[in-house]
């Protein structure tokens, strides 16, 4: 097998990334997604990318697909009628939640659609205590009484989440059982599997959504496996999870919750490798595709881990990679809000009818449509030609904005960009200056098909001085596909206050914990010398209601490994706090261990600079207007495929690609690395 295949759909454009491990050749693709089925744009990218390199099918050894299917049918609740069986008692913990408002100060904030309407929930008589010991045995007959209501209400999934269970899953696994047979074709799942950690709201929260997505998802890789397999594709693909790592088809319809951020977490694994081989540890992640902008803060080459995150407003139990999104993407449309105002997103035009400059049908302008009118893309086509633009369209569909406004075209057109800007600084403010991040000491890593033609724009608001712009920025994401590895996360909540008796329990929990972990390994086929496992514990104050994430330390003896526990909680605190408690007690929460099978990588090769001038590389000039200046400037425009190593040139100036459009400002310099990155910095 030679060639390695990455796919990332996202709900504008569908990116394919090949690479041929014998040779190092690699090929890039790009075309419009087909949101009514988003297999059709896959197999149909997949077949395009394999003819265009002459790849036999046959010898892809490897194919790997990040989706937005999760997320988006989360955000536009197209899940499927879904009930929950919960402990008698606790059926409106779903709809209750932490009783707090989403924003402090707005007393009329809307709450999230709850997932299960109360008539699908029900409560049946069971009960566990705290530390997992049976008070109240489960009723089954109660239970299958539940179960043929709900069959008579028509739903397609199940969730189970009873009190305690994480500490004894006895009860979720016979009610699995018990569903299964009075609900045969019904998609069914239990909180102890899901998420088997302690917050009662959030543990529910998330196996309701594993539930609500469950067949959706099912669907999705059922249509995708055949349409892939009639490819003459004979490998199993695997999908990419929410932590960065990727996991088989099989599992993610089971847990598709782990999948909620399966689209842009690979765009940050290969921005870890490529910055890291670059020289550039700190950087900030910015990804902008035709929907939303993604950001991520990455600190000695590595992004966070966090254990929690709200999707849509529904709290998420699950590892993931530390990503915040926000609605400002190419396809957002600008729109003028009941107080006059200009706004930019959340909504988007996506791939169909799309930006009003593709004339399918939609004059409502969006932010490709500013550009297009600005001249910073270009106004006739684009993806190397294949996709026509209509400028008069855009222009049209600007010009109503403006007459509301009272404003010039190009005046909206660069309000436009500008409100959207605003919104992508603010994204970044969040996981850098709110937790105590300067962003001014971190690199702006651009990528995604829009991230090159906003990063310059947005390196100036947050005053940052370098931008880093990869050699294929817009299939990025599909490329990080092949950066990565198998993963999966196993956890269990273990109360203990952190004492030498706590010890034995510790070292129980890792062995429960990597005897899962093993049978995964062994499900997946992953050898013995790829295995790797990480191995952290979730400690606290006790008093404190957020745990901070410590590595386990490699010890022998019980002494050292309590040693090493309590000095790691005492840097990480001082590091998010910047204060310890001296001989405070301290309280051990969830143990977590990550399975990691590695795989074999795309090659990161450093090409040496060439002596050749850059004048080879220009092919035309553009007219652009600079709001900085005021006025039109004419500006070169640059082929990247002609831009090598050791390259450099002033702004302004364009460089055009297939995948994406880098807009390089008047008092800004470009060069080319040796990683054929491109560094722009302000002079």
């Amino acid at each position: 097998m030679a060639w390695r295949l990455g796919v990332d759909s996202g709900g504008t454009f569908t990116d394919v990334c090949l690479f041929n491990d014998r040779t190092g050749a690699s090929h890039v693709w790009k075309l419009s997604s087909t949101p009514e089925d988003p297999s059709i744009g896959i197999a149909d990218g997949i077949a395009q990318a394999l003819e265009r390199a002459g790849a036999d099918p046959g010898e892809v050894g490897f194919l790997g697909h990040g989706t937005t299917v999760a997320t988006n049918a989360l955000i536009q609740l197209r899940g499927v009628p879904t009930g929950l069986i919960t402990t008698d008692g606790f059926r409106d913990l779903l709809e209750i939640g932490r009783q707090k408002r989403p924003h402090l100060y707005d007393t009329q904030a809307m709450k999230p659609t709850v997932l299960v309407p109360r008539v699908l929930r029900k409560g049946v008589v069971e009960r566990l205590r705290h530390d997992g010991s049976v008070d109240l045995a489960l009723d089954e007959d109660g239970l299958r009484a539940a179960a043929r209501d709900l069959a008579k209400e028509g739903v397609q999934s199940v969730a189970v989440c009873f009190l305690y269970s994480y500490r004894n899953p006895a009860h979720e696994r016979r009610a699995l059982e018990l569903l299964q047979e009075e609900l045969p074709g019904v998609f069914v799942c239990a909180s102890s599997d899901v998420a088997p950690e302690f917050r009662e709201f959030e543990r529910m929260s998330t196996v309701v959504v594993n539930a609500y997505l469950g067949p959706v998802m099912q669907r999705y890789i059922r249509r995708l496996y055949d349409r892939i397999k009639s490819l003459g594709i004979g490998v199993e693909p695997k999908l990419t999870q929410s932590n960065g790592g990727i996991i088989s088809f099989d599992t993610a319809a089971s847990l598709p919750v782990r999948t909620i951020l399966s689209g842009p977490t690979t765009g940050v694994v290969a921005a870890q490798a490529i910055s890291r081989k670059a020289g550039f540890p700190n950087v900030i992640t910015f990804d902008v595709g035709g929907t939303s902008s993604d950001v991520a803060l990455l600190t000695d080459g590595q992004c966070a881990q966090a254990n929690q995150a709200d999707a849509g407003g529904y709290p998420i139990k699950a590892p993931m990679l530390d990503i915040h999104a926000v609605g400002a993407g190419g396809g957002s449309i600008a729109y003028v809000d009941s107080g006059g105002l200009l706004k930019v997103g959340p909504r988007s035009a996506g791939a169909d009818p799309g930006p009003a400059c593709y004339g399918k049908g939609n004059d409502e302008p969006t932010v490709t449509d500013a550009n297009i009118v600005l001249g910073t893309l270009n106004t006739t086509t684009l993806l190397g030609g294949r996709l026509t633009v209509r400028k008069d369209l855009a222009e049209a569909a600007i010009q109503r904005l403006a007459d509301r406004l009272g404003l010039s075209l190009m005046e909206a057109a660069h309000g436009i960009i500008a409100v959207a800007t605003a919104n992508m600084a603010k994204a970044i403010r969040v996981i850098s200056v709110q937790r105590g991040h300067d962003p001014r000491g971190y690199a702006l890593f651009a990528f995604g098909g829009a991230g090159p033609l906003h990063a310059a724009r947005l390196a100036r608001e947050l005053d940052m001085q370098r931008i880093i712009v990869p050699k294929t920025p817009g299939i990025l994401c599909a490329m990080g596909l092949l950066l990565t590895d198998l993963r999966t996360d196993f956890m269990q909540t273990q109360f203990q206050e952190l004492r030498p008796e706590a010890v034995p329990v510790i070292r129980d929990t890792f062995g429960k914990l990597a005897g899962e972990a093993s049978a995964w390994f062994g499900g997946e086929r992953v050898l013995a010398g790829a295995r790797v496992v990480e191995m952290t514990v979730d400690m606290r104050y006790a008093g404190q209601n957020y745990e901070l994430p410590v590595t386990v330390p490699q010890a022998d003896d019980d002494a050292t490994l309590l040693r090493g526990l309590v000095d790691g909680f005492e840097q990480a605190h001082q590091r998010q706090y910047g204060f310890v408690v001296p001989d405070g007690k301290i309280e051990l929460v969830t143990c977590r261990l990550a399975a990691i099978g590695k795989t074999p990588k795309i090659a990161l090769p450093d090409i040496e600079p060439t002596g050749d001038g850059v004048a080879g590389a220009v092919i035309g000039q553009r007219d652009v207007w600079f709001s900085e200046k005021k006025s039109w400037m004419t500006c070169p425009v640059y082929t990247r495929q002609s831009l090598r190593s050791g390259h450099a040139f002033q702004g302004p100036a364009i460089v055009e690609q297939m995948d994406a459009t880098t807009l390089v400002l008047p008092d800004m310099r470009a060069t080319v690395d040796t990683q054929e990155n491109i560094i722009l910095e302000f002079q």
